[in-house]
């Protein structure tokens, strides 16, 4: 019998309009190595380690009258030429064409009668400012993944597993694919037929879901699968009214910022809270920049309500081999108020480092080094689990969606190339006009703004707040003595 998505992976696909697309992505820049890295190159490490993620090969097959959810068939025309794509940037290959294509490319759906994912070999790019990428240049890849692939950090991206630790490639097992029969319609409704004896309610809740229900079916699954852990005051109002929050288009704007991640424990050890908060605190000060740009009011009281979503352990979880190192799908998704009125940097840090403590404090928070540990480098995968979050929860809840991932801190490889940086690129919920990720790898911290096109035509110019916020808190540093203080060093 064909693997039946579960009811939670089911939704995303119900989700999905045209203003919504469920996919989430991530822009690798690599320095090209002497040796060249093109397309053919990516084809064929593709196909050396696609059966590490048989998934990748398998179509989506709905069942006549949705008297079942739908069930992963391999899909017996599998392409790898028609997902693995190639783009160049015109001359000179600035990172202004490069944040635009991707825009462009992330605002279209993936085709849903072929495996639900996408990558692009995006060429052209010029060397960076710092002098990285040499006289080759730099290439970036591109990668979508819809949601409905991403079952929860056990899950694995195709982005994943095209990484080695080394410049010189782990071998891999060849391996001879041939697809498994797909199933008539016939064979798909016996199935289903076969299971509702047993579950006779599983029919009715099917349909109920397909005909329009997915919303409030997410909710709820989002809800047992990962937790909102949340003062009551907090969750009982509502988000601010705010010019992030929109009704958005089909079209999309992707900005990127890049700091040291020494910065932040620099403040982290100073101020004696985790370079989460301190991350939070610097989102704040950007925010408030950004909303004072627009002439938009900022009053000493005004806040940004951000979706923040962290791993944690479930009663008992303790990752290991036997359980694939994994911690599941679990997200504790927390509301935290991001107190952009507040003029002083400092007391930012502090008034966020207390929200995020009353959250914490239960010990259910999965460290930095635990997740490098457990999942290795997997930014795309955890990222959708906080897209998830965002999507199982009322709109007028938050106002953005602030999704924090760690990486390892030493350089990682793709058939030889170097990956210098890393921007994770979150989707948008209903309403949402901005979603920020971030992943912090070798050394640095890599901001990914993924906005609507028409409401936040401003949007680099909020990602080049970023710096200047981190700078205002780094100024607070050369004015107070420094105490080595623990906490969470990534």
């Amino acid at each position: 019998m064909p693997s039946r998505l579960s009811a939670l992976d089911a939704s995303f696909l119900y989700l999905e309009e045209a203003t919504t697309p469920m996919h989430v992505g991530g822009v690798a820049v690599f320095d090209r190595p002497d040796d060249g890295f093109d397309y053919d190159r990516l084809v064929e490490l593709i196909e050396q380690r696609i059966a590490l993620v048989p998934r990748y090969r398998q179509k989506v097959r709905h069942v006549p009258g949705n008297l079942a959810r739908p069930v992963w068939v391999d899909d017996p025309e599998f392409d790898i030429a028609y997902h693995v794509r190639r783009s160049a940037l015109p001359r000179p290959g600035s990172e202004e064409q490069l944040t635009e294509l991707v825009g462009r490319l992330m605002s279209r759906p993936l085709d849903h009668t072929r495996p639900l994912w996408e990558m692009y070999l995006i060429e052209g790019l010029a060397p960076a400012a710092d002098g990285r990428g040499g006289d080759g240049g730099r290439v970036a890849i591109l990668t979508k993944t819809h949601q409905a692939m991403v079952d929860g950090i056990s899950a694995i991206d195709i982005g994943q597993v095209i990484l080695d630790v080394s410049a010189e490639p782990r071998d891999t097992p060849d391996e001879l694919w041939m697809p498994r029969p797909e199933p008539t319609d016939g064979q798909l409704v016996l199935d289903a037929i076969s299971e509702a004896v047993t579950r006779p309610t599983e029919i009715v809740d099917n349909v109920r879901v397909a005909a329009g229900d997915a919303l409030a079916t997410v909710g709820k699954l989002a809800g047992a699968a990962g937790k909102v852990l949340n003062m009551a005051r907090t969750a009982g109002r509502r988000a601010p009214g705010l010019p992030l929050n929109a009704e958005i288009s089909t079209q999309r704007r992707f900005a990127m910022a890049r700091t040291d991640l020494e910065d932040y424990r620099k403040v982290r050890a100073a101020y004696g809270c985790d370079v989460n908060d301190v991350v939070l605190a610097v989102i704040a000060g950007a925010l408030r920049t950004w909303l004072m740009s627009r002439g938009e009011p900022v009053a000493g009281s005004s806040s940004v309500r951000a979706l923040v979503p962290l791993s944690v352990r479930g009663e008992g979880d303790v990752p290991s081999s036997a359980t694939g190192g994994s911690l599941g799908n679990r997200v504790a998704s927390f509301l935290v108020d991001l107190p952009v009125g507040e003029p002083s940097p400092l007391v930012r840090l502090h008034q966020v480092t207390h929200q995020m403590r009353e959250h914490t404090d239960t010990g259910d928070a999965v460290g930095a080094d635990t997740l490098v540990r457990i999942g290795g480098f997997a930014p795309p995968t955890l990222h959708a689990v906080g897209a998830r979050a965002a999507n199982g929860m009322a709109r007028h809840f938050f106002n953005l969606v602030v999704t924090n991932v760690p990486g390892p801190q030493f350089p990682l490889y793709a058939a030889g190339a170097r990956m210098l940086e890393m921007f994770p690129v979150v989707p948008l919920a209903k309403g949402q006009a901005v979603s920020i990720g971030l992943t912090s790898y070798d050394g640095g911290v890599y901001y990914g703004l993924n906005g609507d096109r028409d409401a936040m035509g401003d949007l680099e110019v909020l990602a080049g707040m970023v710096d200047e916020s981190l700078e205002e808190l780094l100024e607070t540093l050369r004015q107070t003595p420094m105490t080595p203080v623990r906490g969470d060093d990534r």
